[in-house]
């Protein structure tokens, strides 16, 4: 299924927002996910199903100053 991914059409074959992260490396790093325009708790991930159009913005956050 093609996804939007932080405005880019992306290819996959996952199912759940967790298994896109798992794919992406990013399921251990903390995230901020909004999945179409609705922002996600982390506790929502493996049960938000991903479907053709979808649109996700994946936020990395890193501590820094």
């Amino acid at each position: 299924m093609t996804i939007q991914l932080n405005g880019t059409k992306t290819e996959t074959t996952v199912n759940t927002v967790a298994q896109l992260l798992q794919e992406l490396g990013l399921a251990e790093k903390p995230v901020v996910i909004e999945h179409n325009q609705n922002a996600l708790l982390k506790s929502e991930h493996g049960a938000t199903s991903l479907h053709e159009g979808d649109q996700l913005e994946v936020i990395t956050l890193a501590a820094g100053g």
